[in-house]
């Protein structure tokens, strides 16, 4: 079975589109292959890594890469998912082939406030919000196959 590339993009690749990358890896890694980059790399967000660790899902050896760098080494994707806000969205360069441009939307976690335990349960709020979207892509794609 071929699998399909995915790419998740965000702006700092340290924290939505790396939690996308690692729901897609465990949930569907049967049919995909799973890629993030961002569009300012930044550093990982430890509170990613922290909610990410209490589901068994380790990604504290994962880098940050950039969206531009993957364009210009000419990867193919099946679809490009952007996990940021939609302005943001339309910086993403557009890769060549038949590729899919997905836009979800989720609040950033480099950007909550409060104190450390708040932080946490808000990060695992968005955390639960990607893992059902990424649940739904999967199970659209398996039933709709043919626009991969």
């Amino acid at each position: 079975m071929t699998k399909h590339n995915i790419l998740f993009v965000c702006i700092h690749n340290s924290a939505r589109s790396q939690m996308a990358e690692a729901y897609l890896k465990e949930l569907g890694g049967e049919l995909f292959l799973a890629e993030s980059a961002g569009l300012e790399p930044g550093k990982l967000n430890a509170n990613v890594v922290t909610v990410l660790a209490e589901q068994g899902i380790d990604i504290s050896k994962h880098n940050t890469q950039s969206v531009f760098d993957l364009f210009r080494q000419g990867k193919k994707y099946s679809a490009v998912i952007t996990v940021c806000d939609g302005a943001s969205a339309e910086r993403c360069p557009i890769f060549p082939g038949k590729v899919r441009r997905i836009a979800w939307s989720f609040s950033d976690p480099s950007s909550f406030t409060g104190t450390q335990d708040e932080i946490l349960e808000q990060t695992r709020t968005v955390s639960q919000l990607i893992k059902k979207q990424v649940s739904d892509f999967i199970s659209e794609a398996s039933e709709f196959s043919y626009w991969l």
